[in-house]
């Protein structure tokens, strides 16, 4: 056997010896291998000090932080459902008022903007004021016509609604109200997305579509069972009264001019309260 491979053999055999076990990692141990190798002359309490702390998740202090975002976009899909809300009950009180089926039917058509939006969306997402804001710029705007038209339709829609002494519901002028309602109300749901996905962290953006399916739903709820319960006599006289009256808490002029005030006080808020996140765009050079 040459010397070579006599020292290679050698080599291999002393492998297993005392001296390379000292330094064999024991995966049992309390104290980290690189602070036993180390530390060996701190205690276990100073030797753990040494570590590093643990990185906090993200997503919960990003949480914390964008609360008050969280909160305006849920504030902000509220006011979204309220129109929605209003415009499924009136059906029940055209139905109240002996209104045909084909009334009814003509007035389903509504709710055809929120279905059609797609085709003004583009344009609510290219045309705006640098300095103001892009989504700023359409929000503001719209909630302010809303609010302002919820306000005069307020004195408008009980003559609408028809007065009961042989003059029906004029279908047709509650039909064109509330379509520009929910026109509005669609133009202010393209901005209130396109909003949501800068106001809040990529690793919060998630909670947008919950903002969305939470605050509409309870606009709407809102708008149609809170609204029709409080405007229908048989159930205010019987859960909410001690005497009996021949109308409800409230009538739909009232909700309106309520909700229409709610609408310019929340967008005055947000128009001088609220700044929009700087967008990054890409340039070809």
């Amino acid at each position: 056997m040459s010397p070579a491979i006599a020292a290679k053999e050698g080599g291999r055999q002393r492998r297993p010896g005392s001296h390379h076990r000292q330094h064999r990692l024991d995966v049992r141990s309390e104290v980290p291998p690189a602070l036993a190798l180390c530390g060996d002359g701190l205690a276990l309490g100073e030797a753990e000090g040494l570590l590093p702390p643990e990185p906090r998740p993200r997503g919960a202090r990003g949480f914390r932080a964008e609360l008050g975002s969280i909160l305006l976009l849920l504030v902000l899909y509220v006011l979204q459902g309220i129109p929605l809300g209003l415009a499924g009950s009136v059906p029940l009180i055209l139905q109240s008022k002996n209104a045909s089926y084909t009334d009814q039917a003509f007035f389903s058509f509504v709710f055809w903007p929120f279905s059609l939006k797609l085709l003004w969306a583009p344009l609510v997402d290219a045309v705006y004021l640098r300095g103001f804001g892009r989504r700023k710029s359409w929000l503001v705007p719209t909630q302010y016509v809303l609010g302002l038209f919820m306000i005069y339709m307020s004195t408008q829609v009980d003559a609408l609604l028809g007065d009961g002494e042989g003059r029906g519901p004029d279908v047709v002028a509650l039909t064109v109200t509330f379509f520009l309602f929910e026109f509005l109300a669609a133009t202010q749901d393209i901005a209130v997305d396109g909003w949501a996905l800068t106001m809040l962290s990529r690793d919060n953006v998630g909670y947008a579509s919950t903002c969305n399916s939470v605050g509409q739903t309870a606009g709407y709820f809102l708008g149609n069972v809170l609204f029709l319960a409080l405007e229908s006599p048989s159930f205010c006289n019987k859960y909410l009264r001690f005497q009996p009256q021949p109308r409800g808490i409230v009538t739909l002029a009232d909700f309106l001019f309520f909700w229409g005030a709610v609408f310019l006080i929340t967008t005055t808020l947000v128009a001088l309260l609220k700044k929009e996140n700087k967008e990054l765009t890409l340039t070809k050079e």
